[in-house]
């Protein structure tokens, strides 16, 4: 097996080039603090979250797991006047390796499919490890959608027609869920858009290999989230399938996913795995894997062609799963 990285795609590559000084591909776990209140968290709370005035925004707190404290939701409604019925909702949970950000964090996405698709945005706080491991981020995730599908009526929601998504380990958590709703009978997604989504703990793919190093995730940051959520269980034999969707044994039951990753980044095995094994379990499942792509590069670099490709297949599959 060679180590050698497939290359970036040019534009991605120079856009990757500007960001290098700001953005280290291996985190590191004395490095958590401070990232946490780097500028671009700041950025994202300067974000206009109403779209120009196309959203009505507001933050409510709701119950959290049992036993637990409260989370809070990011409600964001379409301002127009109110369409022939009930919405569809997008149920989004942020990204950040399990150890950083909150519901800002990539909201804009599920936002701009709403604008496109008359949705409504639910976007989940949920408590980050290593101060809170494994089962407090995908239960803060749970308890969210549970609140989301018995409230749905009050935010002008269909709560059979809720999508989850989320990129990089909120997509990671969107397929836990999936599982985890699932099994406990709770509320049933209609589908799940799993971007780039972190899903496996052993951080031992051929790509994880490749990438070490490069791009703004790789082998070393890997290690620092999935250690922050799992401890000392991370890559050995009893990490659930709730916390590393990669190590479910059962794929069966799960609602049509959307699966997305670069060609030039940590994740690309094991989501090509995780697809296929839905495939083999006789799911549905849209694979894409962006060449040239590194990890989140359509957030990173919206206007190269490859990311503007990558938006429009998302938005193309929420059409067909949503039927507008």
């Amino acid at each position: 097996m060679t180590h050698v990285p497939p290359p970036f795609d040019p534009e991605l590559a120079a856009a990757l080039e500007l960001i290098k000084d700001m953005i280290s591909p291996g985190l590191a776990p004395d490095e958590i603090a401070e990232v946490r209140q780097g500028p671009g968290i700041q950025m994202l709370a300067d974000l206009d979250l109403t779209m120009g005035g196309a959203f009505e925004v507001e933050d409510r707190q709701v119950p959290g797991p049992q036993g637990e404290p409260d989370i809070s939701l990011l409600i964001c409604r379409p301002a127009a006047a109110e369409s022939a019925g009930p919405r569809p909702v997008i149920y989004h949970v942020h990204g950040g390796g399990m150890v950083i950000g909150n519901n800002r964090v990539g909201v804009d996405v599920p936002l701009a499919w709403a604008q496109a698709l008359d949705a409504v945005v639910v976007s989940v706080e949920y408590r980050l490890a290593p101060e809170h491991p494994h089962p407090a981020p995908v239960e803060d995730v749970y308890a969210g959608l549970l609140w989301t599908a018995d409230h749905a009526a009050d935010i002008g929601a269909d709560p059979d027609r809720i999508v989850i998504a989320g990129a990089s380990a909120g997509g990671g958590l969107c397929a836990a869920l999936a599982l985890l709703t699932r099994d406990r009978k709770g509320p049933q997604p209609i589908g799940q858009v799993l971007m780039c989504p972190m899903l496996d703990d052993r951080n031992d793919t051929p790509s994880t290999y490749q990438m070490a190093g490069l791009g703004v995730w790789d082998r070393t940051a890997n290690e620092t989230g999935w250690t922050a959520l799992l401890g000392s269980r991370r890559g050995g034999p009893d990490v659930p399938a709730y916390a590393a969707p990669a190590r479910a044994e059962d794929l069966t039951g799960l609602p049509p996913a959307f699966l997305d990753v670069g060609s030039a980044e940590t994740f690309r095995d094991e989501v090509v795995a995780y697809a296929s094994r839905i495939w083999q379990a006789g799911g549905v499942a849209e694979l894409h894997v962006w060449p040239g792509g590194f990890h989140g590069f359509d957030g990173f670099a919206p206007q190269a062609a490859v990311s503007q490709a990558a938006r429009g297949a998302q938005v193309a599959w929420l059409r067909r799963l949503l039927g507008v």
